[in-house]
């Protein structure tokens, strides 16, 4: 059974759809024992990191979130799902978040002509650029949200996570390269909303199924 974990991070709805779309059938709960037991878990959020991990706290989900994001299960983090996963966020303050990955998630820097929250679409770089194809995704040079470069996906975010050896794909934005998608073994984590980028999140969202 594939687990979408709700600790009131809001984006269930579209994320339990897109799989929908793609013939899986999921269940979203915020039992513990439930996400422990699962063959894949989703992680998805929205909102502010602070707030998630009160909200993870108070659930009794700060550990079997870690366990099964850590134990080789597929698992899959999505936008505020993947900033958690690293271990300090600057939002609300600076909070100490759940360390799976060692980075850290900062607040894009006030730029001209660069609106905060990013909100769009932006491509996805894999090592570097002319290397899209490695993204675990079906890419038709026909789709326009394809370049010869990479791949667009939707974002909306005020914060990024930063580059570091967990980086399987990036993104630019405000004059600043992060970790757009991480990729270690079958634990996937992306800042963008595959849920909300057509045929190509579909594609990625069947990538990931499959792992």
């Amino acid at each position: 059974m594939t687990v979408i974990v709700d600790y009131r991070a809001g984006n269930l709805t579209s994320v339990k759809l897109a799989f929908a779309a793609l013939g899986e059938s999921v269940e979203v709960t915020n039992d513990p024992a439930k996400v422990r037991a699962a063959s894949r878990v989703v992680f998805p959020g929205v909102g502010a990191a602070r707030s998630a991990m009160d909200n993870l706290h108070d659930l009794g989900l700060v550990d079997a979130v870690k366990e099964v994001a850590t134990d080789g299960r597929p698992f899959l983090g999505i936008c505020l799902g993947m900033q958690i996963l690293f271990a300090h966020s600057e939002e609300d303050g600076g909070v100490d978040t759940l360390g799976v990955l060692p980075g850290q998630v900062r607040k894009f820097p006030s730029v001209p002509g660069c609106k905060v929250p990013e909100i769009g679409w932006n491509q996805v770089l894999v090592n570097g650029g002319r290397g899209a194809t490695a993204l675990p995704v079906g890419r038709s040079p026909r789709d326009r949200r394809n370049s010869d470069d990479g791949v667009e996906y939707y974002f909306v975010h005020s914060y990024y996570a930063e580059l570091g050896p967990w980086t399987f794909g990036k993104t630019e934005y405000a004059g600043i390269e992060f970790t757009s998608m991480v990729k270690q073994g079958r634990m996937w984590a992306c800042q963008f909303h595959p849920e909300k980028s057509g045929r190509v999140g579909l594609e990625l969202l069947k990538g990931w199924l499959a792992c």
